[in-house]
């Protein structure tokens, strides 16, 4: 195994605790779960409006990753191979569930607010609504609208991510924006 030698306390990048957690280093695994677990996280339970089942499919995700790493051919597409197998796996069990009239989504980790009640009802309210409207895209819209303004990825690492090419994206995304837009009017 080659090593890598990194200044003390600077952190190692992806590529290399990929290619040292091929080779069998559960630390470097570890980081590399340490690093992405809550970025996974908030795209499944945005997606799925579950908590439970959210860490179901993190949980999934981080453990298949581990057990087919092997077959990972470019150490540097890690990340973009975690929100692709997240985001399957998460339509996955969308297309499995039947559809739900109510949905609660206390998933996603609460914004910091003031401490006047007003405020902080409004801002709930804005939440509420935005998760609302999340549910209502389709499960392609949603997956694509949260890549790319939750998780900042890019329109082409989107298209990778979801099987469609880039202009497929750039639709759903602007579907999605029109659709959030119009009940989010209510809120400007």
């Amino acid at each position: 195994m080659t090593t890598t030698s990194a200044e003390p306390g600077t952190p190692l990048d992806d590529a290399t605790l990929v290619g040292r957690a091929r080779d069998g280093d559960v630390r470097a695994y570890e980081q590399l779960v340490l690093r992405y677990q809550g970025p996974m996280f908030r795209l499944a339970s945005r997606m799925l409006a579950d908590r439970a089942d959210a860490e179901d499919v993190v949980q999934d995700v981080f453990l298949t990753a581990w057990r087919r790493l092997a077959q990972l051919n470019d150490d540097a597409a890690f990340v973009g191979w975690l929100y692709r197998t997240t985001t399957n796996r998460c339509l996955n069990v969308l297309r499995a569930r039947r559809p739900r009239a109510d949905v609660d989504l206390d998933t996603a980790e609460s914004p910091r607010t003031e401490t006047r009640p007003e405020h902080a009802a409004q801002v709930s309210g804005q939440l509420a609504a935005l998760n609302d409207a999340l549910q209502r895209l389709t499960p392609p819209q949603r997956a694509c609208w949260l890549l790319r303004e939750v998780h900042g990825r890019s329109y082409d690492e989107i298209a990778e991510i979801v099987g469609a090419n880039a202009v497929a994206v750039r639709g759903r995304i602007a579907r999605a924006r029109a659709q959030l837009a119009e009940v989010m009017k209510p809120w400007r």
